[in-house]
Order: C-alpha cells, then structure tokens, then sequence
C-alpha cells in the first residue's frame, strides 16, 4: 500500500477528486477503472470511497501505482439524523483494521434487511422485481464484502421497462419519501465519526446539500465534529456551494470537493463526471494531519 505520507509528494497544484464509487457497492467500474479515469483527466489525487466497505480499497490502490494517481483510502458511511439518511465519509482509514471491517459488515447486513423491504414495497405497487435479478444485472457473482445499493435496484427497474433511466427510478419510486423507499436501522454521524477515528481516520460529512437542511447540518457539525464537510459535490449549486464555504469556515473545517461518481447506466453518468467536481491536492496533507483526531 501507499506510504500514509504519499500524499505530501502530490504537487499542490494539482487537484483532486475525494468521492467515487465502484462495483465494491453501487458503482458501474472495477476500482482500477475509476483510477485509470482519474489518470486520464489529469487528476493528481482520487478517493475510493465505497458505501459501508472498504474492498474496493486495495486493487485501486495497486492501480495508482502503475497510473501515478495518489489514491486514497476511504469509505462512506450510512447514517441517520432528524430522520434523514445521512453520509459521512472517512479518509485514510486502515483498510484492514479488523474491528472497523466487523462494524462494516453489520451496516452491509441492515443494508440487505432494507434492500428486502424496498423490494417488498416494489411488489405492492405492480413491480415484481426481485433481489435475484437484481444481482443477475451486475454480471457477476456478489462477494461478500460488497452490497447492493439503491441504484442496482434502479437499474433492474430501467432494465424492465418500469422507469426511463436511472433518475426517474430515484424520483418516482426510491428516493426518500418515495412510496418504495425503506428506512433502515442506522447508526448515528458521531457514532460514524468515532469509528472513522478510531480506525485512524478522517470523518468529513459528505453533501451537505442533499439534506436540504441547514440547521440539521449545523447540528451535526457541532455534535459529531468532523474534521471536514464537502462543500463542492456533483449536486450542489454554486449557491450551496457559496453557502456551505462559509459554514466551513465558521466551524475550522478541512474543505472537500467530489463528484461521487457512480459509473455510466443507460448512458447517464451517476451522480457527475470523475473530476467534475475537484479541490486543490494540498488538501490530503490537511486531511492526513487530522487522521484520528477528535476534534
């Protein structure tokens, strides 16, 4: 693996992308791929940051080698806050510290729990989808430190015929609020934060704007203290991004940019474009600076 020290011999001029998605959970590309990607854009910098594990981690970083792209290891971990489902991402975790991959692997258990459920509402309103052609759509057998996400279910949904793409398959049926979606037992961002740290880690709240809710984002900040927030995501505007600069700065947080990338399905790219959205790579030396630390 990379030196914890890699990524001090980044040019500061150079920029980075610190949310993508792989097969390892709801992402289209093998985690060579995202890093090959982020070798063609110029990128000095990429984050691995799959949802609730960490097995994509090792094959990307190995590919950084051979593509010069500094990767980062991290993760994305499902929440619950003012009952909205909230993510904080971890940098510079020990990918292989056996008590954070345990607490993985029962966040991947209720998140299985909740892919039945969903399944279960599809079915009441006419969509006899089921989790076996779910995994049938990813072409392959589903390992065991990997999961099925919301956007696999949407595929099989494009795939049937019963929304056009990807977007109208969240919009319609499996967003929050939606009629199919299912809440699932969650841990809470601080309990999040905490296994970051103590993983050796950097916990950074992930788009802020997703939660259309300011004051909730403002509670957490000042309860579960991240070191960070990511104000640039592919869905934020340049007003929330304005917006969310400025809670950075008032609260002393480590500033993020990703585009939470997800791969290509039926030719739309989910959510924005591997460094469509960037920050300076000076900012992995602040993030390393931060590793464990309860701030």
């Amino acid at each position: 693996m990379q030196s914890d020290h890699a990524a001090a011999d980044v040019n500061a001029n150079k920029e980075c992308d610190l949310h993508t998605h792989t097969r390892a959970s709801d992402g289209v590309n093998e985690p060579a791929e995202n890093v090959r990607l982020a070798s063609e854009k110029g990128l000095a910098a990429l984050a691995i940051t799959d949802h609730d594990t960490v097995a994509g981690v090792r094959e990307a970083l190995e590919a950084g080698i051979r593509y010069g792209v500094t990767v980062v290891p991290g993760v994305e971990i499902s929440t619950m806050a003012g009952g909205k489902d909230i993510h904080v991402l971890g940098y510079y975790i020990d990918p292989e510290d056996g008590l954070f991959l345990e607490r993985l692997a029962r966040l991947r258990n209720t998140r299985a729990e909740r892919n039945q459920k969903i399944i279960a509402n599809l079915h009441e309103l006419g969509m006899d989808i089921t989790m076996e052609e779910v995994i049938a759509g990813l072409g392959r057998e589903l390992k065991p430190d990997e999961s099925i996400g919301r956007p696999h279910i949407a595929d099989a949904l494009v795939r049937r015929g019963f929304a056009s793409d990807m977007r109208e398959a969240f919009d319609r049926y499996l967003a929050q609020g939606k009629p199919a979606y299912a809440a699932q037992p969650r841990i809470s961002p601080q309990e999040a934060c905490g296994w970051i740290r103590e993983a050796g880690g950097t916990p950074v709240l992930a788009h802020p704007g997703l939660y259309g809710d300011d004051e909730l984002v403002r509670e957490i900040l000042r309860e579960a203290r991240p070191a960070g927030i990511e104000v640039y995501h592919s869905d934020h505007g340049r007003g929330e991004e304005s917006r969310y600069a400025k809670i950075a700065e008032e609260f002393g947080l480590i500033v993020t940019a990703g585009s939470d990338y997800h791969g290509e399905r039926q030719g739309v790219v989910f959510h924005g474009d591997i460094g469509g959205r960037r920050v300076s790579a000076s900012v992995l030396e602040e993030l390393q600076a931060a590793r464990g630390m309860q701030l």
